[in-house]
């Protein structure tokens, strides 16, 4: 059986280091606010080449917070790529306000050729979203940011370490990461963090995340419990000595997908960047069902990351959207198919994939 992921072979590969991490934690007893999540918050910052992080309990809630502490309030609308995960559209519901969604460009990511005519008074916020471990247009999105007066927060939840023009995500002023266990940098559990620049956004974050309260029992602002705990920054600590080189293997996997693909007819790979850190390797084609079915008959697993836009998903049928809305998204949305993609993938198994994709290709050619 070739997997989807394995995480397993990463974790025995970690064992004795995070081991030792969790019986760290586990003797000083110390599971919440402790020394961990504020060592970790330095060390990931300064990995992504920001001054603060901010340890929250989930992408989600990164998302969500960071909408806070901008003030955006009800009714205001964020502009988001329709060809995202649901939980970066529910953080926008979450706070009452409304998403304007943008079809995607060829690389699946917002089409900064689109944001402009759909901006108005409401707007405030534009979320690129930087999916599969591909940067977004970041100049071309700060640059309308910058003449429309309107903020910028990146969902970097799928691209730790993805780098655009030589910088890592994020580029801007605030970006949101998940350490969900499946991510580039994943935890044994729930957890993300917010990186910014901004000590101002950066005060009112420790505030958002821990009830509201300047210390214990003194609320300042309104506030929820959203903290990265100290067992989950421990373990993050020891992964993240290890993100580069597992990057790395991403990217080789990658290039080794595309040059036994790239032959292969009804096959549309995606383009490789050496900045980009391939949290998944997305494929089109216009058989993918029987495709699915053939590989897993080969014991190969895959997944479609995403079948169902964000604007056809019955949540957000109130923002009135239609099919046809969003050509791309939807096109797309009944071709992508994510093969197999983590460090530890071995090129055996990579071969084998690709083979048996050709076949397949052979067969219904």
């Amino acid at each position: 059986m070739i997997p989807f992921l394995e995480l397993k072979r990463q974790h025995e590969f970690l064992k004795k280091e995070i081991d030792n991490a969790i019986n760290k934690v586990i003797k000083n007893s110390h599971f919440i606010l402790g020394e961990e999540k504020k060592l970790f918050e330095q060390e990931f910052a300064e990995y992504c080449g920001k001054k603060y992080g901010i340890g929250i309990n989930s992408g989600t809630d990164a998302l969500i917070l960071a909408l806070h502490s901008l003030n955006i309030k009800r009714k205001e609308e964020i502009i988001v790529p329709v060809n995202t995960a649901i939980p970066t559209i529910m953080a926008i519901r979450a706070i009452g306000s409304i998403p304007r969604l943008i079809d995607v460009n060829e690389n699946y990511l917002i089409d900064s050729k689109k944001i402009e005519p759909v901006i108005n008074k409401k707007t405030k916020v534009i979320m690129p979203v930087h999916l599969y471990g591909k940067v977004c247009d970041m100049d071309k999105i700060i640059e309308i940011a910058k003449k429309h007066n309107l903020k910028v927060i990146e969902d970097c939840c799928q691209a730790h370490g993805a780098e655009y023009k030589g910088k890592k995500v994020p580029i801007g002023e605030i970006g949101c990461f998940s350490f969900y266990p499946s991510k580039n940098l994943g935890a044994l559990g729930d957890g993300g963090m917010i990186i910014t620049n901004n000590e101002r956004i950066k005060e009112k974050l420790i505030l958002l995340s821990n009830y509201g309260q300047e210390d214990k029992y003194n609320a300042r602002i309104f506030g929820i419990n959203s903290r990265l705990d100290e067992l989950q920054a421990a373990i993050l600590r020891i992964k993240l000595k290890y993100l580069e080189e597992f990057n790395k293997k991403r990217r080789e996997n990658a290039k080794k997908y595309n040059e036994l693909l790239s032959e292969v007819k009804g096959v549309i790979i995606p383009d490789y960047e050496e900045g980009h850190v391939y949290h998944l390797y997305v494929i089109r084609h216009k058989k993918r069902y029987e495709l699915i079915n053939y590989l897993k008959e080969k014991e190969i697993l895959t997944q479609i990351h995403y079948p169902i836009p964000i604007h056809l998903q019955e949540a957000f049928s109130y923002l009135k959207y239609r099919k046809g809305d969003f050509p791309n998204a939807e096109k797309f949305s009944n071709e992508i198919l994510s093969l197999p993609m983590f460090p530890e993938l071995t090129d055996k198994e990579l071969r084998k994939v690709c083979e048996e994709i050709n076949n397949f290709n052979n067969i219904v050619a």
